[in-house]
């Protein structure tokens, strides 16, 4: 859980409080903590009040974004840093095309995690 720069800020186009998180997955809030302490999701303090917050993005309807988890996994191994996953995942890429976490959400997670692995390389 970091701060928020203000670049990353404004490439997410929606964020969410841990407690609404938790009420779109009916799960406890607690349990929304550890899925942000186990990689699953990312969360970062902004706002004036600095309160945890995930972009939207990762969440579809009553569960997380099929691949996000494995995408931010792949991510971390490359030695990414929380930020500079939001960066990547929220940055347009005219191969995809749109941002990788847009192919997140239309079930296309192959070709995001391809070219995840290939930062590695």
């Amino acid at each position: 859980m970091t701060e928020i720069d203000a670049k990353i800020d404004a490439l997410v186009p929606a964020w969410l409080h841990l407690p609404d998180i938790a009420e779109l997955l009916d799960i406890q809030v607690t349990r929304v903590r550890q899925l942000v302490k186990e990689g699953q999701l990312i969360a970062v303090r902004r706002g004036e009040n600095r309160t945890l917050q995930v972009p939207a993005a990762f969440i579809d309807g009553d569960k997380v974004v099929k691949g996000l988890a494995g995408t931010l996994t792949l991510l971390r191994d490359d030695g990414f840093s929380d930020q500079e996953m939001l960066d990547w995942l929220f940055t347009p890429d005219p191969s995809l095309p749109g941002t990788p976490a847009q192919a997140l959400s239309e079930n296309r997670g192959t070709e995001v995690k391809r070219r995840a692995q290939a930062l590695a390389l």
